[in-house]
């Protein structure tokens, strides 16, 4: 199960009924640890320690982040680490969603302390070794985000596969060469995608005398319409169909299909945003929604 569907039906979910994690993450956004804490407590006693757990106590190691408490914040999120790992040992990482994205959290919130403390060469040491640990699983693309925040703007970009793409044939990269280029990494299920859409829309249109060529990389998932299991073949259907629906501006830009180029550039959020230079350097990794000033902005400096 990818990050990705484990996402999705999480959200899905979350319209059926509340549970320990949506509990705590209200009381969190009001500042009210000692709530938390005590939801949590009383949820272990009637439990024990399990996935939904697991989750829910992922978000005190990353509200404590937020709040810059950064020792609570790298103890809840070992806390959460080593739980994780005493749940591994009789099931495997993907077997239900809520596993890995607290163990994902857990991964990334000890990261980001690093980095927030000025041991950025720690940090990227971790997160290495995680990715050795856990690359064949939903987490691949999470912990290369993270390795990507650190380290990719100014590095040579990385190739993409264009075999398999919606609309128009990508241009290989020789004839990309000299040109800036803007990734938007999308999924089919994606709303901030969609709000992004017009930004970019608007952006290609005024760039593209400039020669700023835009691509629209994304994956399958393995489900389409409500989180309803799909084939290969019915998936990117739905995608073509969802493309042209909700980007009708955007339908001359090539969609590259491809999950190694997720993994590649660490899109597990979406939409991701990349912006290639002339040279081929990473001049923006911006995972999330960005507003059209701001993505104008870097796109101009690029030029």
């Amino acid at each position: 199960m990818t990050v990705r569907r484990i996402a999705i039906l999480l959200f899905l979910s979350s319209f059926c009924f509340a549970d320990l994690t949506t509990d705590v993450r209200t009381v969190l956004a009001q500042g009210n640890f000692a709530a938390a804490t005590t939801q949590l407590e009383n949820y272990r006693t009637a439990h024990g320690v399990d996935p939904d757990y697991l989750e829910a106590l992922s978000w005190m190691a990353r509200g404590s982040l937020s709040a810059q408490q950064f020792d609570q914040a790298a103890n809840y999120a070992k806390q959460v680490e080593t739980l994780a790992h005493e749940q591994l040992q009789h099931r495997a990482l993907d077997a239900e969603p809520r596993l890995p994205l607290a163990l994902g959290a857990a991964i990334e919130v000890q990261a980001q302390v690093l980095t927030a403390r000025g041991q950025q060469t720690q940090a990227v040491a971790l997160l290495r070794h995680n990715l050795a640990l856990y690359g064949n699983t939903s987490l691949h693309a999470r912990l290369q985000k993270n390795l990507n925040l650190l380290g990719l703007a100014g590095q040579v970009a990385p190739p993409l596969r264009l075999g398999e793409y919606l609309g128009s044939s990508p241009k290989s990269p020789p004839q990309l060469k000299g040109s800036p280029v803007l990734l938007f990494f999308w999924a089919h299920w994606c709303i901030d995608c969609k709000h992004e859409g017009p930004v970019i829309t608007q952006l290609s249109s005024e760039f593209a005398s400039r020669g700023l060529t835009v691509l629209a990389p994304t994956q399958l998932y393995g489900y389409a319409a409500r989180g309803e299991d799909a084939k290969p073949k019915d998936e990117l259907a739905y995608a073509e169909q969802v493309w042209k629906q909700f980007y009708p501006g955007l339908q001359a830009v090539p969609v590259p299909v491809s999950k190694a180029n997720f993994d590649r550039y660490g899109a597990s959020t979406t939409p991701t945003l990349v912006l290639i230079d002339r040279k081929g350097h990473v001049a923006l990794y911006h995972p999330g929604v960005m507003s059209y000033d701001d993505l104008r902005a870097a796109i101009e400096k690029a030029m």
